[in-house]
């Protein structure tokens, strides 16, 4: 797990998604790692990348290894992917969670700008990458999110009404993320799935009375 700006792994914020899926995976046997970068508040990509790989290099061999990373985290690992590429930190599956546009800009974290578009790197960082947005993210449009994976020859899933996928848009428990650790086949979706539309043309009691 890749934490962003302000790292919600930190302990201030317990119901974000990436914590609740960490407890969910560990419950079920998978090892999980959740780095705690420095300085969540003010990063600076040269400490977080010489991190990051330390982890990379600890983790074990021998099993599917998958990252998932978001907002800042995302373009952390967009940068570790356009760096020097050492064989033995590559993954399985890695997932880019809103990944703030290339176009977006932020002193705070001016390191970690301008965006790398690397699509070889992607290639050689993970055997798999995939892209999830909302299509309300104060960081991006759904246009910079498609030409972002379209640069990086990678799928990508947009989310109605996802904002951020952060807290403050109820990510919180997300299960087609835990699904898709589980089964790289599956789509990110949204936090609860959308029941199925009610056709106009019956009442709750006339579908009742049909067997609709």
């Amino acid at each position: 797990m890749v934490h962003g700006w302000t790292g919600l792994l930190d302990g201030r914020i317990a119901g974000d998604w990436q914590n609740l899926l960490a407890g969910e995976l560990a419950h079920q046997g998978a090892g999980v790692d959740l780095p705690r970068f420095s300085d969540p508040d003010a990063p600076r990509l040269d400490v977080w990348l010489a991190e990051l790989r330390e982890h990379l290099d600890a983790a074990p061999t021998g099993v599917e290894r998958v990252v998932m990373a978001h907002s800042l985290g995302a373009l952390l690992w967009l940068h570790h992917a356009a760096g020097e590429f050492d064989p033995r930190l590559k993954v399985d599956r890695v997932l880019l969670a809103s990944p703030p546009a290339p176009r977006w800009r932020d002193e705070e974290v001016a390191s970690f700008q301008p965006t790398p578009l690397d699509a070889a790197g992607v290639r050689r960082a993970a055997s798999v990458t995939r892209m999830v947005v909302g299509d309300d993210d104060r960081y991006g449009t759904v246009a910079d999110a498609t030409n972002t994976a379209r640069r990086l020859d990678v799928e990508l899933d947009v989310i109605p009404g996802g904002g951020h996928l952060d807290p403050k848009a109820g990510y919180g428990r997300w299960p087609s993320a835990r699904d898709w650790v589980l089964d790289p086949t599956v789509r990110l979706g949204p936090r609860v799935p959308r029941p199925a539309p009610v056709s106009p043309a019956f009442t709750q009691h006339e579908r009742g009375t049909r067997g609709v």
